[in-house]
């Protein structure tokens, strides 16, 4: 079974590693004494996150998700990293591939499944949702300093 690597913290900033993303199928996700998800990883609290959880997830040809679900107050943002396949949203139906990001809401039933011939692979990345306002907006909220970088 594959784990999560840290490869640096400090104050500030965490960094991890999950692997490359073809080796993401080789991690498992324990679910429950009778459930394990094979190809499945979460990274939020090996990060530290304080505002979101991230995971990775590799579904082999024909694969599914496995169940529908929904959240209490997460939304989330799926992101096909690689390969294709077909994502369901309250009984909607439609493909995805590289290059898709899907959101769902909070209670929108949701599953994947990879329709193609080889691993399709994705990001899914959790946060509360109706918590980002207009004062939230990356343009507002970043600040360019005026330091030197230091390769």
């Amino acid at each position: 079974m594959k784990k999560i690597e840290t490869i640096k913290t400090g104050k500030n900033y965490s960094a991890v590693s999950v692997g490359k993303m073809s080796e993401i199928i080789e991690h498992e996700l324990p679910m429950g004494p009778d459930m394990t998800i094979q190809g499945k990883v979460f990274a939020g609290q090996a990060l530290g996150t304080t505002g979101s959880e991230l995971s990775f997830q590799t579904l082999v040809p024909g694969q599914d998700s496995g169940f529908l679900h929904t959240h209490k107050t997460h939304e989330e943002l799926y992101i096909i990293l690689k390969g294709e396949g077909q994502y369901q949203v309250d009984g909607d139906i439609f493909p995805v591939s590289e290059g898709s990001i899907i959101r769902v809401a909070p209670d929108g039933k949701r599953a994947l499944k990879n329709t193609g011939c080889e691993n399709l692979t994705m990001l899914c990345i959790q946060y509360k949702a109706n918590a980002f306002t207009e004062a939230d907006s990356p343009m507002t909220d970043g600040n360019i300093l005026q330091e030197p970088l230091n390769w």
